[in-house]
């Protein structure tokens, strides 16, 4: 897959995780709220392993000594 399908789809997913962030926000019902923020957080999860968005600095498998 291109850098450039795999930067879209992190960010589609990342997106998908925000609206449902805003529809728990929204949901009146608390199991489907908790639930709607799980899917949330697992999507977010997702996106940042997919997506590379640790830094050096919070990487612990990169070494910060050059």
């Amino acid at each position: 897959m291109s850098a450039a399908g795999e930067s879209g789809r992190t960010q589609q997913t990342r997106a998908r995780a925000q609206d449902l962030e805003q529809a728990a926000e929204r949901a009146t019902d608390p199991q489907e709220r908790q639930r709607l923020k799980d899917q949330a957080r697992r999507l977010k999860e997702q996106s940042e392993h997919a997506g590379g968005t640790r830094t050096p600095d919070t990487d612990p498998t990169v070494s910060s000594h050059r």
